[in-house]
């Protein structure tokens, strides 16, 4: 699977594009706080700069009541990170009182490719934002989570072909205490990913999450090793929502995941993309859904051994 479109929504509110310079002496604006504003410019060789597009943006909408804003394309992104664009953002905060959610890297394929993405520290974005509650980013080249510290952050969404240990160990170093949802995509070590489930440690333990109920680590070639840890994880238990998907989570998982503690309790869980066997399809749903919880057992790959198993986005 590639990223073939944009987000459509971002904070509960429909995505709207905030059009080029071309276009937008004749467009009709949404009200600023209608819509997430995804701004963007030519993802190569642009003749106008993210950041410039920005300032446009800032002066023809109502800033102070701008809501959820996405970060698209800036120019040649697979060559380039959003210094700059960080950069605009924190010097327009105050301008920005009623922002509350923020994604960046919203790209497709034929932009840049997921793992081509170049990042920088997020950081110094995400700890100007203090009424932020929701925060997302796309591509782990160069992504750097390092000294993130914010008391209000609800939602942290990282998403990649292939994260290093050591930004999911900034991740779990992070001050987040009012946080409920986490969504990291860990990727393949086809391109990068190099995380063990020792450095996921302080997501099961919850013990640095004491808002946590909403937990996805997925997209992963060890999904099946990160199911076995979360049969006997701490933070199940206070858990609405459990999501493994996307990943080659297979019946040793699964297996590992029905031997360890109970997931009745839990209001969803998210398998899809597995290769598990219908027998163990039969007996998740059997165990789980007389209890209520919602499954997503679809888009259930061959089975196969694990080295033909693939994840469901990497490059």
């Amino acid at each position: 699977m590639t990223i073939s479109s944009h987000l459509q929504e971002l904070y509960g509110l429909p995505r709207a594009y905030f059009p080029d310079a071309d276009t937008q002496p004749t467009a009709e604006l949404p009200e600023a706080g209608s819509v997430a504003w995804l701004v963007m410019v030519d993802a190569y060789e642009s003749d106008e700069s993210w950041e410039s597009a920005f300032a446009r943006f800032l002066d023809s909408v109502d800033s102070t009541e701008v809501r959820s804003l996405i970060v698209g394309s800036w120019s040649d992104a697979y060559e380039s990170g959003p210094d700059e664009v960080v950069e605009a953002i924190v010097a327009a905060s105050d301008r920005l009182p009623s922002l509350r959610a923020l994604f960046v890297g919203d790209m497709t394929y034929e932009q840049c490719e997921i793992s081509w993405i170049n990042q920088t520290a997020m950081a110094p974005l995400i700890n100007a934002l203090p009424q932020l509650h929701s925060f997302g980013v796309r591509g782990g080249q160069d992504l750097d989570m390092t000294g993130i510290k914010h008391e209000g952050l609800r939602s942290l969404t990282v998403e990649t072909g292939g994260l290093d240990a050591g930004v999911v160990r900034s991740i779990a170093a992070a001050e987040l205490p009012a946080l409920e949802h986490l969504d990291i995509w860990l990727g393949t070590s086809w391109y990068g990913a190099n995380t063990v489930v020792a450095d996921l440690e302080p997501f099961l333990s919850g013990e640095r999450l004491p808002a946590l109920t909403s937990l996805a680590l997925r997209n992963s070639e060890i999904q099946d090793e990160i199911a076995a840890a979360m049969a006997g994880a701490p933070v199940v238990a206070r858990l609405e929502t459990l999501d493994l998907s996307m990943g080659t989570l297979g019946d040793e998982g699964v297996e590992a995941l029905l031997s360890g503690q109970p997931l009745t309790h839990l209001k969803k869980l998210d398998l899809h993309h597995h290769y598990m066997s219908k027998p163990m399809e039969d007996r998740l749903r059997a165990t789980l859904e007389p209890a209520g919880v919602v499954l997503d057992l679809s888009e259930g790959g061959p089975l196969s051994d694990r080295d033909s198993r693939y994840t469901a986005v990497a490059e």
